[in-house]
C-alpha cells in the first residue's frame, strides 16, 4: 500500500511538471488581484506626499487625504460653469467618496450621453488615482484653448471618481499612501463584494460598494472605465466566465476599443502592456486571464446598461513618485479616446426601456403607428411636457415641446432602425422602417 501511494505521489508530480512544461500552468496564471498578494517592496520606492494643492502642480506627487479634498473643491470654485462635485457616499471610516462631475451648463436640450471613470477601488493600486486628478485637471484647465476637448465636454457628460477606496489608500493615516492595502476599513475586497449578476447573492455589501450602486442608479451611465493597477492590460468582460465558456455579446468591439487604446499607449512607449501573457497585444477577456466573481465590471455591465471594463495601467501598484509624470505621457491621449468611444457605440448596446434605470414608468405613452414610415402620434403626454427622441447609440436626433396631450412627429429623415421616445418619466421604443 505504502508503495503504491509513493507511486502515485510520483506520477501526480511527473504530470504537474509535464503540464507546466508545455504551458498549462499559464493559461491559469493568476491575475495580480486574484489572491491577497505580496506587500510592494517600497524600499525602492520614493513616495513623495503634496500637502498643499500647489505641490501637486508638477504631478509627481501623491496628495495627503485632505490636499484631494482641497483640489477637487478649488476646481469645483474655480470652473462653476464646467463642473461640481458629487458626494458618491462615505467609507466605512467616514472619508469622502467623491467624483467630479464634468458637464457645460446650458440651457439647450441637447443630448449628452454619460460616461464614468472610477479607480483605486483597491487601495494600494493608487497610480490611477493620480492619473484621473490629472485628468480632471486637463479637461477643466484647457476647456475653450484645445479644439478637441471643448468639442469633448460640449458633447459628453463626464464623471471622474478619483478614489473608489479611501480607507484603503490612506490605511497608515491621511498623510500617506505608503503601505496602503487592498481592502476596506473592515478588511473587505471591494472588487470580490458586488452582487453575482449570475447567481444569487450572498455576501453582505460593503458600504462603499453600495454607495456605487445607488449611483449608478442616480444616472444613465452608458460606458465606463475601473482602473487598477499590478499589471498592464485592457480587461474586458466576463470576468466570471472564460470567452469559450459565455463570451460577452460585445467581445468584438470591446477587443476593438482595447486594441485602439494599447497601440496608442505603444506608440509613446512601445514596451508598455505588454507583460500578460494571456492577452492578445495587451487585451484580453477577463476570464480568459482569470476567472473572478463579484467584481465591479461584470455587475455593472449586466445591471446598468452600460459597458465597462476593467483598466490595469501599471505593473507597479504604486509607482515611485518622480515617474507619475512619465505615466501620464503615454496614458493621457489613451484615457481621452476612451471617453470619445462613447460616441460609438455599438448599436446593439441601445437604451432598453426595461433596463435603463432613473426612468420608472408614470402613466402610459401610446404611439401609433409602429411601426411607422414618414409620421408618429404620440398620446398620453402631460400639456407642457417635453418629449425627445433618441436613436439606440443614444444619440438625440429631436425634442418636442408639447402644448397638447397628443402630439405628431415627422419621421421621414429617420433611418430604419429601433428609436426611444421619452419624456421626464416615461419612455417607449418606436420601429422605423423604410
Amino acid at each position: 500500500m505504502k508503495k503504491d501511494f509513493i507511486t502515485m505521489k510520483q506520477t501526480l508530480l511527473t504530470l504537474l511538471m509535464l503540464c507546466s512544461a508545455v504551458g498549462v500552468s499559464a493559461q491559469y496564471r493568476p491575475r495580480p488581484d486574484a489572491f491577497p498578494p505580496v506587500e510592494e517592496d517600497y524600499s525602492t520606492k520614493a513616495v513623495t506626499m503634496a500637502t498643499t494643492v500647489e505641490e501637486m502642480a508638477d504631478w509627481d506627487r501623491y496628495p495627503t487625504y485632505e490636499t484631494y479634498l482641497a483640489m477637487m473643491s478649488r476646481w469645483a470654485e474655480t470652473y462653476p460653469t464646467l463642473c461640481h462635485v458629487d458626494t458618491i457616499g462615505t467609507s466605512v471610516q467616514n472619508r469622502l467618496i467623491l467624483s467630479m462631475y464634468i458637464e457645460v451648463q446650458t440651457d439647450d436640450d441637447l443630448y449628452r450621453p454619460e460616461f464614468f471613470y472610477s479607480s483605486t477601488i483597491h487601495g494600494d493600486e493608487v497610480t490611477g488615482y493620480v492619473m484621473m486628478l490629472r485628468l480632471i485637471d486637463t479637461l477643466l484647465s484647457s476647456y475653450g484653448s484645445s479644439p478637441e476637448l471643448t468639442a469633448l465636454v460640449n458633447s459628453t457628460r463626464i464623471s471622474i471618481n478619483p478614489l473608489a477606496n479611501p480607507d484603503g489608500t490612506y490605511y497608515r493615516g491621511n498623510n500617506t499612501v505608503q503601505r496602503a492595502r487592498r481592502a476596506n476599513a473592515n478588511g473587505v475586497d471591494l472588487n470580490r463584494n458586488y452582487p453575482n449578476p449570475f447567481a444569487p447573492a450572498k455576501a453582505a455589501l460593503a458600504q462603499e460598494n453600495r454607495a456605487m450602486m445607488d449611483y449608478f442608479e442616480a444616472h444613465n451611465f452608458r460606458l465606463s472605465a475601473n482602473l487598477h493597477g499590478g499589471a498592464e492590460v485592457m480587461n474586458y468582460p466576463w470576468d466570471s466566465y472564460t470567452s469559450a465558456q459565455n463570451p460577452h455579446p460585445e467581445a468584438a468591439w470591446w477587443r476593438e476599443v482595447g486594441r485602439r487604446f494599447v497601440d496608442t499607449v505603444q506608440s509613446y512607449s512601445p514596451t508598455h502592456f505588454t507583460d500578460v501573457q494571456e492577452a492578445d497585444n495587451g487585451v484580453v477577456a477577463g476570464g480568459d486571464w482569470y476567472v473572478i466573481t463579484g467584481g465591479r465590471q461584470d455587475y455593472v455591465n449586466a445591471t446598468y446598461n452600460c459597458l465597462e471594463m476593467t483598466m490595469e495601467i501599471s505593473v507597479d501598484k504604486t509607482l515611485s513618485s518622480n515617474r507619475l509624470p512619465e505615466y501620464w505621457h503615454f496614458l493621457a491621449p489613451s484615457f481621452i479616446n476612451y471617453i470619445k468611444e462613447i460616441h460609438n457605440l455599438p448599436a446593439s448596446v441601445g437604451i432598453d426601456p426595461t433596463q435603463a434605470p432613473g426612468y420608472a414608468a408614470a402613466g402610459t405613452l401610446h404611439i401609433y403607428p409602429n411601426p411607422a414610415t414618414d409620421r408618429v402620434v404620440v398620446d398620453g403626454l402631460v400639456p407642457g411636457e417635453k418629449l425627445w427622441m433618441y436613436d439606440m447609440q443614444g444619440r438625440l436626433t429631436g425634442c418636442y415641446p408639447s402644448g397638447a396631450e397628443s402630439t405628431e412627429i415627422d419621421i421621414k429623415k429617420c433611418p430604419q432602425g429601433v428609436y426611444l421616445l421619452r419624456t421626464e418619466g416615461r419612455q417607449v421604443k418606436l420601429v422605423v422602417e423604410r
